[in-house]
């Protein structure tokens, strides 16, 4: 295992086989541990052992997890594609370059915040930046600032002024990297002039990190690198997908998790009535954490997702940096909408889930992992979406009924309904 412990290697592997928030594969390390975990899925061919099967269904089946879920057996025909391109020192020995490496859960600046998603908390986490680390581990010190990519200077301008008094007070900000809002929340940290010296005892607060939702292998989107670039020299970007991982829909949602989980509040400044930012809003919620929305005009549809927020009570209203500051010491716990479901005259339908445009979630991987040009095979497809060949074939004729895939010579390929144009870059908070 060279210079690195078997624990660092196999949670390093399982972040390369294992997609986000797959509880199964959580279960499983928590019950064998991730070195046991990642030499099973790795090498054991046929069912799981049955101590494991029953232990895994159990322990989800405790967690509320659908029947669905509670099979090892389904887990091991998903992850196994994947297993055999896993190569965790590699991987290791390439952030180590890169000025990065991995972060375990045992490790000291794992963030506690973490504790909140149970057996949705990542499996290890992948880091890049010179700043201090044990920042993530202390929420209090850490605030979200999320909203659309396509923002307007209303947006950019309060943005910008919310940072300014947060950073003030030795804050660091926390957003997600993209376009928009994003974008503004990071320039706005890294403009500000640095903080005096933590007490003694405390850990010096940076000014800001970014939850990215791919292989922090390169930097995404393309337009910010050189801004991502700065983030990594003054501050931190972390992932918990593999180097190498492609960012995915899948996997930006996912991301908005960690980024609720890690801090104490989350403050949405400027989103569209489905943008992701009421993700991130729904998960700081549904872990206690204080949400604040910046209202916009009303007629305008880039504060509309806020606007929600507010009236449903899911948020404190936030119009200046007093305010934001205020949040922190509200202590109340608000219901919040969920962003896939409906409102009174919304006219979403509750069957399409949530905010995965009526597909399932095995659909969704395998629709993220459809080429628009190059066809891919079958077993190419099990391999970039991280299903079993069974899923692939039952979701690629769901998909192609749907006018969503298409079969040709050479494999299959994404297709898009009448109306519908695929969109540059994966989604993210807009």
């Amino acid at each position: 295992m060279g210079t690195y412990s078997p624990e660092a290697t196999a949670r390093a592997g399982l972040t390369h086989i294992i997609e986000p928030n797959d509880q199964t594969g959580a279960a499983l390390v928590q019950i064998a541990g991730a070195v046991e975990a990642y030499r099973l899925i790795r090498e054991h061919r046929g069912a799981a052992p049955a101590s494991e099967q029953q232990q895994v269904a159990e322990l989800l089946d405790a967690h509320g997890a659908s029947r669905a879920t509670l099979r090892l057996d389904a887990g091991l025909e998903r992850w196994r594609p994947r297993a055999a391109l896993a190569d965790p020192e590699s991987d290791l020995k390439l952030m180590a370059n890169l000025g990065g490496g991995i972060i375990l859960p045992t490790d000291p600046e794992w963030p506690a915040g973490f504790e909140a998603l149970e057996l949705a908390s990542p499996l290890a986490l992948w880091f890049r930046g010179t700043a201090e680390r044990s920042i993530l581990h202390e929420p209090a010190n850490l605030v979200a600032i999320v909203g659309s990519r396509d923002a307007t200077e209303y947006g950019r301008t309060i943005t910008a002024e919310l940072v300014h008094d947060l950073r003030a007070r030795g804050i660091t900000i926390v957003s997600g990297g993209a376009y928009g809002i994003d974008a503004q929340a990071h320039q706005a940290a890294l403009a500000e002039e640095p903080t005096p010296a933590a007490p003694e005892g405390r850990t010096q607060p940076v000014p800001t990190i970014a939850v990215m939702a791919g292989g922090l292998n390169r930097y995404y989107p393309v337009g910010n690198d050189e801004l991502l670039k700065s983030v990594q020299r003054h501050g931190l970007l972390i992932a918990e997908v593999a180097p190498g991982a492609t960012p995915s829909r899948w996997r930006f949602l996912q991301r908005n998790r960690l980024i609720a989980a890690i801090c104490a509040a989350t403050i949405v400044t400027e989103a569209r009535w489905r943008s992701g930012a009421l993700s991130t809003a729904h998960h700081a919620a549904e872990m206690g954490r204080e949400v604040g929305a910046v209202p916009g005009s009303v007629f305008s549809a880039n504060s509309a997702g806020c606007h929600r927020l507010i009236r449903e009570g899911a948020a404190t209203l936030i119009t200046d940096g007093a305010e934001a500051i205020e949040l922190f010491g509200l202590g109340s716990q608000r219901a919040i909408p969920d962003a896939g479901q409906p409102s009174p005259g919304s006219g979403k339908d509750p069957a399409q889930g949530r905010d995965y445009d009526g597909l399932t979630i095995p659909d969704l991987l395998l629709l993220d992992a459809l080429p628009v040009r190059t066809a891919r095979t079958v077993d190419q497809l099990a391999i970039v979406a991280g299903l079993g060949i069974g899923s692939i074939l039952g979701g690629l004729s769901r998909l192609a009924s749907q006018g969503l895939a298409e079969r040709t010579p050479n494999g299959w390929v994404r297709r898009f309904p009448q109306g519908r144009k695929p969109q540059r870059g994966a989604p993210h908070h807009g």
